[in-house]
């Protein structure tokens, strides 16, 4: 038999077939690379790190605030460097964003311009921009200084791999409108107490871009402060022959390169690489200054007893162009991972949304990092997994009815408790208890109702005791 235009029926039906099975064919469930889903056991350890650090920040007089998730491109774009421009997240403008470009714009496929006409918004990248932008914004509504902490996801277009996401939380803690160097001795003891507590060994290296800008001046290449400082910054990742072939094919002379070599090599205690950099760009009037100031940071951290280790680097740049003072990196000691908590003083930040002479420090926790670190150190303590303290075991309408006003008073006592919601077979529900990590269960059958108790399990022990409700309350309180 033949259909219209001589196809083979057979074809058609399997054309037919073939093509309704697509349709109803499930998509198979995935997300963005980068980016990662979190189960309730993840999520209690997020939270862990998260309260741990809210809780210190407060310690320390700071205030939260929060800004959206999508910034104008105007607000976000030249804040970063030329790499970290090519980073953003850009949002497409809605409806037919593409009719407002013309043709010719179109061939000439020139990505940069072509963004601009069909995109205003795009993910924040980090947190400090959008708060100097919140900060002047709503500058007559706080009071300086102003110390803030924000807890929030941003977004980055980079190559995903170990320890790099391309969405992640930061933990910032930003003081402005103040110059004191007190300023840093607070971020060092936050940085401190947050890893005491959490139980990471780290070691924060310090350096001060007004220092880095005096290397630039002594070796002869001021006006190529930007591509020195990105290219020191990568040290640690690609080592120093590739850096100085970075810094040779960003047009540094061979002789600035030569000069900069003993500068990265230096090495001692805190206060002898202070003296040593102090003999080599004396002579410029910022990279004196820097080496003052860090004087100056060091005799105050020199009045406490921290656990972490807090080392002079020279060769800390942190790529961001908007640092003009001291800047910080945390590295755990125990782990192989990138920085789990970074930051600096920025002099002028709010300056280019119309706010100048403003100053302002801040340091961002990496808490994805934080988490990947403890998860393999298995630093994170049992209670912070737990989220039901105790789960009631259900045997029908008669057991629900006596354990409902039970369970009504345990979460009024601040007991996390449960109910199991149908009367399913014991060991489903045991085996369910067991999986929630659940730490108690309470059975209660006909001879619990008589005596008017309960029987009380440990799940870890399997110990058992048969006790009152006004006692499973005091036992569970404690």
């Amino acid at each position: 038999m033949k259909t219209a235009g001589s196809i083979p029926a057979f074809l058609v039906f399997s054309y037919f077939c073939s093509s309704n099975k697509k349709q109803t064919m499930a998509q198979k469930p995935s997300i963005p690379k980068g980016t990662r889903d979190f189960s309730p056991v993840e999520m209690a350890r997020r939270n862990y790190i998260f309260d741990t650090v809210k809780e210190i920040f407060q310690r320390y007089g700071f205030q939260p605030i929060e800004t959206p998730a999508m910034e104008n491109l105007s607000t976000l774009m030249g804040k970063y460097g030329e790499e970290g421009d090519k980073l953003l997240f850009k949002i497409l403008n809605s409806g037919d964003f593409i009719s407002k470009v013309d043709e010719q714009e179109l061939q000439e496929r020139n990505s940069i311009r072509l963004t601009n006409k069909i995109s205003e918004k795009g993910l924040r990248y980090d947190l400090t921009v959008p708060f100097a932008r919140f900060v002047v914004q709503h500058r007559n509504d706080i009071s300086f200084p102003f110390k803030r902490y924000q807890i929030q996801p941003v977004w980055r277009a980079d190559r995903p791999q170990k320890g790099r996401y391309r969405e992640f939380y930061q933990c910032d803690v930003d003081i402005v409108g103040s110059n004191s160097l007190l300023n840093e001795l607070e971020l060092v003891q936050i940085i401190n107490d947050v890893f005491n507590q959490l139980r990471i060994n780290t070691v924060v290296k310090i350096n001060n871009r007004k220092i880095l800008a005096g290397i630039a001046e002594t070796i002869g290449e001021s006006d190529r402060i930007i591509d020195i400082t990105v290219a020191i910054d990568k040290l640690d990742k690609i080592g120093l022959e590739k850096v100085n072939l970075e810094l040779l094919e960003k047009g540094v002379s061979q002789e600035a390169v030569d000069k900069l070599q003993p500068i990265l090599k230096l090495s001692g205690s805190n206060a002898e690489k202070l003296d040593q950099i102090e003999a080599v760009i004396g002579a410029s009037a910022v990279g004196k200054k820097g080496v003052d100031e860090m004087r100056t940071l060091f005799a105050y951290l020199s009045g406490f007893e921290l656990n972490a280790e807090v080392e002079l680097d020279l060769t800390l740049a942190r790529g961001l162009n908007y640092y003009t003072g001291a800047i910080f990196e945390v590295k755990a000691k125990d782990v192989q991972i990138g920085s789990i908590c970074g930051g600096g003083r920025y002099d002028d930040l709010t300056g280019i949304f119309g706010m100048p002479d403003v100053s302002g420090v801040g340091i961002s926790f990496g808490a994805d990092r934080i988490y990947d670190v403890m998860t393999q150190l298995e630093l994170f303590p049992e209670e912070a997994v737990a989220s039901t303290k105790v789960l009631f075991v259900n045997f029908g309408e008669k057991e629900e009815a006596y354990c409902l006003p039970i369970l009504a008073k345990l979460r009024a006592s601040k007991v996390n408790a449960e109910i199991y919601p149908e009367p399913a077979k014991m060991k489903k529900q045991m085996t369910w208890a067991d999986r929630k990590q659940v730490a108690s269960v309470v059975m209660v059958g006909e001879e619990e109702i008589a005596q008017g108790k309960v029987t009380l399990k440990n799940m870890k022990t399997g110990d058992q005791q048969s006790v009152t409700p006004e006692e499973l309350i005091k036992i569970l309180s404690e």
